[in-house]
């Protein structure tokens, strides 16, 4: 049997580190952050123990290059909804709507996200898919008709890490529409645009459990798994 090729080896790297990213936030999704070992990590996403310290340092940054990705990809996925728009009092509703909806709808997950980047061992971990969600959100400030996004975009990251940490408050949170509300009149956006808290998003579905869709572990025709095929 002849070696695999460069470009080959590389796309199963890439499975790899997808499948890890995936089975992080299903995890501690499900688990919580401390119950969710490294090992429980590899072996939900059938990958060798060996490999998540290849391409991570270690699990906290392993989960928040997990978190980041569900985030931009969330975030994303809102902006891009149909009907597609340039709006940009539309866009930036649908944006502080997307990371809410994150709060409210996977509270164990961003609840230990938070913690995580509270830690002063670790602290705030620029990654890939961090720098993507901050793109977004910059482009997101552009669109509104910020004169300064270089001092807007980190204004607007700080107020929506408030209203997540606000909204998960062990005891004593606050209710997201609140938040929304107080959001919504800084940048003084109509009730109306975006996607509610209480609403159905426009394609008919609510919170999706199936986060596939978010890490490209498999390619064309796989159904986001790997293809035993090319693994040989």
């Amino acid at each position: 049997m002849s070696p695999r090729s460069a470009s080959v080896n590389e796309e199963l790297r890439r499975r790899s580190k997808e499948r890890l990213l995936q089975a992080a936030v299903e995890l501690v999704g499900e688990y919580g952050y401390e119950a969710t070992t490294l090992g429980a990590i590899a072996d939900r996403a059938g990958s060798a123990r060996g490999l998540v310290s290849y391409y991570f340092p270690g699990k906290r940054q392993l989960v928040q290059s997990a978190v980041h990705r569900l985030m931009h990809r969330t975030l994303e996925e809102a902006l891009e909804r149909e009907p597609a728009t340039s709006d940009g009092a539309e866009r930036m509703a649908r944006a502080i709507d997307a990371i809410l909806g994150l709060a409210r709808d996977r509270p164990v997950l961003m609840r230990q996200h938070m913690a995580g980047l509270l830690q002063a061992e670790v602290g705030f971990v620029p990654c890939p898919e961090q720098r993507r969600l901050a793109e977004l959100l910059r482009d997101t400030v552009a669109r509104h008709g910020s004169r300064d996004v270089d001092r807007d975009y980190p204004m607007l990251r700080a107020l929506l890490m408030g209203a997540v940490f606000a909204a998960l408050v062990p005891g004593v949170p606050m209710p997201v529409p609140v938040l929304r509300a107080e959001l919504f009149k800084r940048y003084r956006l109509e009730e109306k645009t975006g996607v509610p808290p209480d609403a159905e998003a426009p394609d008919g579905t609510g919170c999706d459990t199936d986060l596939s869709r978010f890490f490209a572990t498999g390619g064309p025709g796989t159904g986001g798994r790997d293809d035993p095929a090319q693994s040989k």
